[in-house]
């Protein structure tokens, strides 16, 4: 696999996580939430939060299930 097919496919890769991670961002943004409640509402600290928004943080499942749920949405998985 020739180097540029590498890099296509590892960004490729990463495209589902920051969608998701820009998605929760957005809606705790519209909801003029800080993310200092948005962390008390997960039971988490804050800095969990930042580094989750910055994409510093690869984040578990039930960590997503529980950022979506303070914020009244719901994750869903979809396999192509």
């Amino acid at each position: 696999m020739a180097k540029g097919e590498k890099k296509h496919l590892a960004c490729q890769q990463l495209t589902p996580r920051y969608e998701v991670v820009q998605q929760l961002k957005d809606a705790r943004k519209a909801q003029d939430m800080t993310q200092e409640v948005l962390a008390e509402r997960v039971g988490t600290k804050k800095s969990n939060i930042s580094r989750f928004e910055s994409g510093k943080y690869n984040p578990s499942l039930d960590f997503l299930i529980k950022v979506a749920g303070s914020l009244g949405k719901q994750v869903q998985i979809r396999i192509k």
